[in-house]
């Protein structure tokens, strides 16, 4: 990457932080009248609170990767296209959710489309797995990339956890941009994205002020796996599943288990590891600063998943991170004395 590069993915950080604050003081008290989140027996807060938060974040990321790119690689930008479409109509099917629920099929066939949009736009002569037929590999994608933007929305459920997630993820694949692992088009995609929450973060920091939203979380997500396909497709397969490890883990596991009893697994509910960690006498700070800490572990591995390119070298960081996540999702599962 060059210095040119390196500039302009710095200030896509500072200048998406920016945006999105200023965004969100202006539109919050619109927010305070039309998108109030009242609590229930499933919320983890206490007040009506408005959402919606993933309005300014979304903008802010999509607004400055876009005039990054547009300066510092114009050629790529109408490339993005269909993910910047993709990622604005993801937007708009988690706004409507969040002022009136979308029946569960509908809802799934409009992401659907969305996922399906993103991989259509892919190169052909990109594949993961070169062995497997092509057809094949963008079915999974499809399957895995529904499955991550719905695992996103379902873990957006406290107060930062969200920000614990895509801030170390996002700096991660930022320096592995940097390290040329990543290419520099999906880096300055992250760190629009991080620099984003960065300015959501003081507003949801607990007790929070205003909450992402479906508008928010469905296309993080979105963005998110793009950013981990692009990294697979460089030939960083193990990175790409250690970087978002927690978040699979605890939906997956989650999920599971509700299919076990037979749950209507489409409902909210509280079960996930890191509500029943606040359930079991953990505070939401601890409960952050777990899944914080633990994110910056994963991706130090992932790091040297990339440093260390072996088939030998990938399964043992990969056992490493599942033992590390197993670890957190132990302890939050177990009642405090």
């Amino acid at each position: 990457m060059s210095s040119f590069e390196m500039i302009a993915l710095a200030g896509a950080v500072v200048a998406a932080a920016a945006l999105s604050a200023a965004i969100l003081v202006a539109i919050r008290p619109l927010l305070l009248r039309y998108a109030l989140a009242r609590p229930n027996a499933r919320s983890s807060h206490k007040i009506p609170t408005p959402q919606g938060g993933g309005i300014a974040v979304i903008a802010a990321a999509l607004v400055v990767a876009g005039i990054a790119i547009g300066i510092t690689l114009p050629a790529a930008l109408p490339s993005l296209t269909v993910l910047f479409a993709a990622t604005v109509m993801m937007a708009a099917i988690g706004a409507i959710d969040d002022i009136r629920p979308i029946p569960v099929t509908p809802r799934l066939v409009l992401q659907a489309a969305a996922v399906g949009a993103v991989l259509f736009a892919l190169p052909g002569n990109l594949q993961i797995v070169p062995a497997c037929p092509l057809w094949l590999e963008r079915a999974v994608l499809l399957i895995a990339g529904l499955w991550f933007v719905n695992l996103v929305n379902f873990m957006d459920g406290l107060d930062w956890i969200t920000a614990a997630e895509v801030i170390p993820v996002t700096s991660a694949l930022a320096l592995f941009g940097l390290s040329g692992a990543l290419s520099p088009v999906a880096a300055l995609v992250a760190a629009a994205l991080g620099g984003a929450m960065l300015g959501f973060a003081p507003f949801n920091r607990p007790v929070a002020k205003i909450f992402l939203g479906d508008v928010g979380s469905l296309p993080i997500g979105l963005l998110l796996a793009w950013c981990f396909v692009e990294l697979a497709f460089a030939g960083h397969l193990a990175a790409a599943i250690l970087l978002p490890l927690y978040y699979l883990a605890d939906a997956t596991l989650t999920l599971t288990r509700r299919a076990a009893r037979r749950e209507a697994v489409w409902l909210a509910h509280r079960s996930h590891f890191y509500q029943r960690a606040t359930d079991n006498g953990f505070t939401v700070i601890e409960v952050v600063r777990s899944v914080f800490v633990l994110n910056i572990g994963l991706a130090a591995l992932a790091g040297a998943s990339i440093y260390f390119p072996s088939t030998t070298a990938s399964l043992i960081l990969l056992a490493l991170g599942a033992a590390a996540v197993a670890v957190v999702l132990r302890a939050f599962s177990t009642r405090r004395a």
